[in-house]
């Protein structure tokens, strides 16, 4: 019985065999798509990547340029011609409301147009809501500038720090001595306030009667 059984084996495999070859020649097109179309895809990715790069280098070559000429006027002129792509132009935006000194309500138009465009990464819109509230000063009230720094010293916004910051002294506006010292005293130990802030912050503590140095390094002490 071992031979014949064997000799089914046999046959059995070589059918199968068959088979396989025959999807294979029917089939083995998709196959070579596939293998095509990673291929393709992958060299399209590097391709968009050194495209990316170069436009990033030509953009900062432009900006530098422009920069480097002598008045504000000229500045502005060829800043605004400058092409960008939507993440550029929040980039210019930002950098044209950055003289303020020259025109102070065409900086604030200027920084309010990007805070107003939801196509623009949340992080410079952000940064335009901050620069905005700190620009206006007292002409903005300061019910208005609270609720504008808000959403911006929520948890995980990237420039939270500053924006509670400017907080604490909206209540030093208010006459709430106090309350700005808990607030700025947290900053003192915020892991994400940089350290310039930290020290403009240890400065204004003292200036208001308490202790710059963080609870956690006293009670070491």
């Amino acid at each position: 019985m071992s031979n014949p059984e064997s000799f089914i084996d046999e046959v059995t495999e070589e059918v199968r065999r068959d088979r396989l070859f025959g999807l294979f020649r029917k089939y083995g097109w998709i196959g070579v798509l596939l293998v095509a179309g990673v291929v393709g895809g992958t060299a399209y990715n590097e391709w968009s990547k050194s495209r990316a790069e170069m436009r990033a280098e030509a953009f900062g070559d432009a900006l530098l340029d422009a920069l480097d000429l002598g008045g504000p006027d000229e500045r502005r002129a060829a800043l605004t011609a400058i092409p960008a792509d939507a993440s550029q132009r929040a980039v210019l935006d930002l950098i044209l409301a950055s003289d303020p000194d020259e025109n102070r309500e065409q900086t604030l138009q200027a920084l309010a147009k990007l805070e107003a465009d939801s196509s623009q990464p949340q992080a410079y819109r952000d940064l335009a809501t901050l620069r905005r509230v700190i620009l206006a000063g007292a002409d903005m009230p300061v019910a208005d500038r609270r609720a504008a720094l808000a959403g911006i010293s929520a948890a995980g916004r990237a420039f939270r720090p500053l924006a509670l910051e400017q907080e604490a002294y909206l209540l030093l506006e208010e006459g709430k001595a106090d309350e700005a010292l808990a607030v700025l005293t947290a900053l003192t130990e915020d892991q994400q306030a940089p350290v310039s802030l930290r020290g403009r912050v240890g400065q204004m503590i003292t200036v208001l009667g308490g202790d710059p140095q963080p609870a956690a390094v006293q009670n070491e002490g």
